[in-house]
């Protein structure tokens, strides 16, 4: 098997053509690509990515040019447990979560797509393969939109071919998110999935509060209502709001949504690729939702994303994220009747416009 050459490694910011706003991350103009791409001794290239929300993408960047190349070089590019185990405690005293594991996860992405690579295969296939085609909702970062603007947001989507909405809540008057979330269910009609999302905004009975309020209209989950440490302020939420519990997002190991997961603190385990470990861990997160019978979505990165949810009989819906990288790769998502195709293309195929990217680094 082919041994670990060298790593590169990238960082851009890539500006948003509008700025985009949740409850507690405030004002977005632009976010952090971090790249990794890494060779083998016979000359082949897998790439990975992270990303930020602006700001700690220097962290990232550094962990992957300084500490994790003396970890790898030299090592099997196939042996992905193995290489993951020896970064992970390579890092573990100084990160266990943050800027590490995020480099971490772009390595690991790096690494699943050269094997795929090599194997000429897809990466959903050689996952296992289970249904190219992936139910997609359009993920909205809006909660500074009037009404009339959120609802011209949705008609976009809907001309797209989106056949799932998630929208922002966590506005300062609970009856203003009441007041948004009534004029999107009247817009959509009953039925269509609409799902809501706080951005970890409430206290517990605040969130509880809230959750009763939406139960008319029908959401099919509301995400992370509150800070993702407390898992049994999740576990409240579920018991009395009414409304199925999505999180995950911000969890940084298999490790922290097995408390979620077998505490029946969650209905729909969401992990991120790029923040929770990459392609190995997302795999081992998604077959223990499978085991407790609660169905897995995922946050961001859809273009990788899109491939892993494709290989997992128990996904639900995957992310359309609002920070996307259409205009710096060759192939963007494509979606078809409110589905998600995942590419036939070997690897994850994610071509990048490195001379674009150039420009922003």
């Amino acid at each position: 098997m082919p041994r670990i050459a060298n790593i590169e490694t990238g960082l851009y910011r890539i500006p948003l053509p509008i700025t985009l706003s949740d409850s507690t991350h405030g004002d977005m103009t632009a976010f952090e690509l971090i790249t990794c791409r890494i060779r083998d001794a016979d000359g082949a290239e897998g790439v990975g990515y992270t990303y930020t929300v602006g700001r700690n993408g220097g962290a990232v960047a550094d962990i992957l040019k300084r500490e994790i190349p003396p970890l790898v070089e030299g090592r099997e590019a196939d042996d992905t447990e193995a290489v993951w185990h020896h970064v992970w405690w390579g890092l573990h005293y100084g990160g266990r979560g943050g800027p590490a594991v995020l480099a971490l996860s772009a390595l690991d992405i790096a690494l699943w797509d050269l094997k795929a690579r090599r194997a000429k295969l897809p990466l959903y296939r050689l996952l296992g393969g289970f249904d190219a085609h992936v139910p997609c909702y359009a993920g909205g970062i809006d909660l500074d939109l009037s009404v009339d603007a959120l609802l011209r947001q949705t008609d976009g989507n809907l001309a797209k071919g989106f056949r799932a909405i998630k929208m922002k809540v966590g506005r300062p008057d609970l009856k203003a998110d009441v007041a948004r979330i009534s004029a999107m269910r009247q817009h959509l009609g009953d039925g269509f999935p609409l799902m809501a999302d706080a951005n970890m905004k409430w206290t517990v009975e605040e969130a509880i509060r809230a959750a009763r309020a939406f139960v008319p209209f029908d959401l099919t989950w509301l995400e992370e209502p509150i800070i993702p440490d407390d898992v049994a302020g999740h576990l409240r939420i579920m018991q009395a709001g009414g409304v199925p519990i999505a999180a995950g997002e911000n969890l940084r190991s298999l490790w922290e949504f097995k408390n979620y997961i077998a505490s029946g603190a969650v209905s729909y385990p969401e992990p991120d690729v790029t923040n929770c470990g990459g392609v190995s861990a997302f795999m081992k997160i998604a077959r223990l939702a499978e085991a407790f019978n609660l169905p897995v979505t995922s946050h961001g990165a859809h273009d990788i994303t899109v491939h892993l949810l494709a290989a997992c009989p128990n996904r639900s819906y995957l992310e359309a994220h609002g920070f996307g990288l259409d205009k710096y790769i060759e192939h963007p998502l494509v979606l078809k009747d409110g589905l998600a195709l995942a590419p036939d293309r070997p690897g994850h195929g994610i071509g990048f416009d490195w001379k674009g990217l150039a420009k922003l680094a």
